[in-house]
Formats: structure tokens, sequence, C-alpha cells
């Protein structure tokens, strides 16, 4: 004898504890148990695409800003009514510094085109473990009102990619991809739409088709005008400080963001804000604009980067904490050969962090954003990669790098005059970080010598700065009278002779 439970509506028994099965997505009842059967999701060929299905973050608040050309590039490979996204996988890679500002562009993109693919899905790429949960999401939107918690993720992941191949035209978003070979099981199941990625990485994508897009900062304008945006102010007010705080930033876009938000919040001013910049580095650059504690920060976006690369090569990361002492820009290669004990040690290190886009690498040179040098250079007991001991150590290193390959007869031999054309921005930014309170004895032979060399160019002014400064240098390490001071002062006053300043020429 069967009867209906009331219960639950369509449920049907037979006997007190026979079991119970309807329309109950897969449960069982059978009075004190309820066991979940294998839930057995509808071919994927046969569930439409809901119109206008979507995953994507909010767009940014402020009105989309400087990448225009980039903008087209994505348009133009990926652009939603693509002939080729229509037969076949079309994949591109956008690389990139942390903070420059790759997936704020794959948003930007993904929401302009989103009404002109069958679905557009956004995909955490860091590891496979949340590719598989990003596209397990994909399943579950796909069934609304149906329980598939009890579905292993790997199960719903191959699910929501047999659909994507069997419902052509949509976009997948890969952000923050940290391997390649993380994407490319899924990317080679697929046969027809799009792949955007963005990553920190700068190798490995044309192995997947993908073609690299590399990421700059931002124009002076763009970034002046998108901090105008984020703080809310008048451009006419304070226009020379929020010039002169874009600069400082490096026109880095997530710089920028964290400045104009806290800015805006703190009702501060333009000028304010780059004095703390430039007074409390550390703490400004891990302070998040909008006053949230786990909001994203420069500090905290670099810091996840740096413990891959210590994790790879520990020698990368002091690599990277020396060249915060150089300039940014032109830093020779062969600089900084005698920073490793093994041969060609160097050469991997500056590789490695090329691949993260830490550093920018040519065959002879190597450029650092100054905001990582900036951080790289300020102690922070909370991250291990920026020590007391670690920084001065770099400090120490990058003061002996230029000291070694600093040419011989500063003013006479212009054989050298070429290499000390190079060196010198180097040796005046190391001079310009460092306290001359902590001038050595290496400092005060680069001081000495690069007067030398400024002096015979006819640049009087540096010449005799240099010359004093490497003077007070001596004497409070040798002494007054001690030789090198006095050779040092008898150039200081040659130097000044040369200017023309007679005065301070003869005590």
């Amino acid at each position: 004898m069967h009867s209906a439970s009331p219960e639950t509506p369509g449920l049907a028994t037979a006997g007190a504890r026979s079991p119970a099965v309807a329309t109950n997505n897969g449960a069982i009842f059978t009075g004190d148990t309820t066991i979940q059967a294998p839930l057995v999701l509808p071919a994927p060929a046969d569930v439409p695409a809901p119109h206008g299905m979507h995953n994507l973050p909010r767009p940014v608040g402020h009105r989309f800003v400087g990448r225009s050309a980039e903008m087209a590039t994505l348009e133009e490979a990926l652009g939603p009514r693509n002939e080729r996204a229509a037969t076949h996988v079309v994949t591109q890679a956008m690389s990139g510094l942390g903070g420059i500002g790759k997936s704020t562009l794959a948003l930007h993109f993904a929401h302009t085109h989103r009404t002109g693919y069958t679905a557009v899905w956004w995909i955490d790429a860091e590891t496979p473990e949340t590719i598989a949960g990003s596209l397990a999401q994909l399943t579950i939107r796909a069934h609304p009102g149906t329980n598939t918690s009890g579905v292993p993720s790997a199960v719903l992941a191959e699910w929501a990619l047999a659909w994507l191949d069997s419902h052509p035209g949509w976009l997948l978003v890969f952000d923050n991809a940290t391997h390649p070979d993380h994407l490319a099981p899924y990317l080679a199941r697929l046969t027809s739409g799009d792949h955007l990625i963005t990553s920190r990485l700068t190798y490995g994508w044309h192995d997947l088709a993908a073609t690299p897009l590399h990421l700059d900062v931002l124009t002076p304008t763009a970034a002046t005008s998108l901090l105008y945006q984020l703080t809310g102010s008048d451009p006419s007010s304070e226009a020379t400080a929020a010039q002169e705080l874009a600069d400082e930033l490096g026109y880095l876009p997530l710089a920028l963001e964290q400045a104009g938000a806290y800015i805006r919040r703190t009702r501060n001013t333009y000028s304010a804000y780059l004095h703390r910049l430039r007074t409390q580095t550390a703490r400004m650059l891990n302070t998040p604009g909008n006053g949230d504690p786990h909001s994203i920060t420069i500090a905290r976006t670099w810091s996840v980067t740096l413990d891959t690369i210590a994790e790879r090569d520990p020698l990368a990361v002091h690599l990277l904490r020396v060249m915060a002492w150089l300039a940014p820009h032109d830093i020779p290669r062969d600089l900084l050969k005698g920073i490793a004990d093994e041969p060609d040690a160097d050469t991997d290190a500056l590789a490695l962090l090329n691949d993260f886009s830490m550093i920018t690498l040519t065959e002879s040179t190597t450029a650092v954003h100054r905001l990582v040098q900036a951080l790289a250079r300020t102690p922070d007991p909370k991250d291990p990669h920026r020590s007391d001991t670690a920084i001065s150590q770099a400090q120490s290193t990058a003061a002996t790098l230029i000291q070694d390959a600093l040419p011989d007869d500063p003013e006479t031999s212009t054989a050298g005059w070429p290499r000390w054309r190079t060196l010198l921005p180097h040796i005046d930014a190391y001079l310009t970080h460092t306290h001359p309170e902590t001038d050595t004895a290496e400092t005060d032979g680069i001081l000495y010598s690069a007067s030398q060399f400024l002096r015979g160019q006819g640049q009087l002014s540096q010449a005799t700065q240099y010359a004093q400064r490497s003077v007070t240098t001596s004497a409070r390490l040798n002494g007054e009278d001690h030789p090198d001071t006095l050779i040092s002062r008898n150039h200081l006053a040659s130097a000044y002779e040369s200017a023309g300043d007679l005065g301070r020429a003869i005590p």
C-alpha cells in the first residue's frame, strides 16, 4: 500500500521505513536517515546560455583613463565580432608589474563588450584549485535551484568546460595567473571562444598561442587626470603638487588609486600626502586609501611576488635591494656582475626578476620602478625582505659595485669618460638616498673621484658639492689633519678656483 508523504509532496514511500524518491535533487529519505544519491546533471549541450550570464566584479568607480591604445589592441584581438572566435580559441595575455592595471583593463574590456558574448566569466587563476573553483561556479550559475553542494568542484568544472565547448562565443578572463602550466589543460580543451589572461609573468605565454601585451605605467597627463578624479578636487587646485605626486608615484595606477582614495577620505592635500610619502614611505605604501585593512596596497602586492621570487632564488631579492640605491633607469648590467659568487648567477637572478615584471631587462641594461626601489630601501620589521640588516648590506654592496666600476684618471683619461657619463646618474642617486653622516670610506672615494670628473667636465656646481661632502666625510672618518683629508681639501679649493670663487678657494 503506497501513501503520499504529507510533509513533502511528491515523495512516495512503501512501508514504515521504505525510501521515498522524487523531485528532491537526489535525496533519498528512509525515515531515520537521508541518503544523498549522486546528482546527475543534464547534458551541457541541452542547457541554454542564460541571457547575459557573467560574474564580473563591479567596474571601477572612476572614469577609465590612459589605456586607449591597449584597449584598441585587445579589441582588435578579442572583439566578440572577431570571426576567428567562432571557429577556434583566441588567447590574449597581458603582463606587467603588480599594480600596473592589468585587471582593471581586463575588467573594463569585459564590461564594455559583455553583451557581445554568449557568456563572460571571471576566473581567479592564482592556483589550479582557484581555477577549478571558478569554473565550478559557472556550472552552479547555469543550474539555478539545483543543490550542487555534494558534487566535487572538479566534476562541476568539467561540466563547465563541456558547456563552454557547446556554446561558442564566450569570454573567459583568467585573472592573476601565476604560471602558464596552470592554464594549459583548460585552454587545450576549448575550441570556440576568447581567453584573456592577466599575469605578472612575462614568459611562457607564446607556448599557449597567446600574444603578449606588456603594460607600462600611465602617461603623466593620464596619471594626473586619474588623481583629480579619485580625489574629486578641482584640477586648478594644487596643480603643481598633483603633478609632483603623480611623478613621485611613478605614474603607477594602483599607487595613484591608493593615494587618491586616501586624500579624499582624509580631506588631505596633494602636497601633504607627498610630504608623508617622502618621509614615511613604508607606512604610506602600506596604508589602504579607503581605510579597509584588508584592501590591496602596493606593499602587500609586491610582498607576495617577492615571497615567490625568494623561494626560487634569494639572490634575486638581494639584487633588487641593491638596485634600489641606483637610478631607476639604464642600470648597466655589467655593474651588477660582482654581486654573486657563482659565475653568471646574476644573469639568472635578473631573468627571474624580469619574469615577474619587477624589473625591465634589455641586453645591456635594466630598469626598476621608482616605487619598487623606494619600498626596497625602506626597512619594515614585518617584512622579511626588508630587514635593517638586509637593507644595510644592499646599500654597502651598491657602494662597492660603484667604486669598483669607476674608471681611473677621471680628469685626463678620455677613454673612461663614456663610462663616467653612464655611471653618474647612479652615483647621484646613491648619494641622494644616503645620509652624509652614514658615508663610508667607499662613499668618500666615490665622492672624490666623481668630483674630479665633474670638475674636468665643467660641471662645477655639482663638483664642489661632492668635494665638500668628501672633505666632511674624510675629516669624520680620518681626522682633520689626515693626508686624505688634506688632499680632499686641496681638491675642494681647486674646484672653487675653477668656479671663480677665490674667496673659498683660499682659506
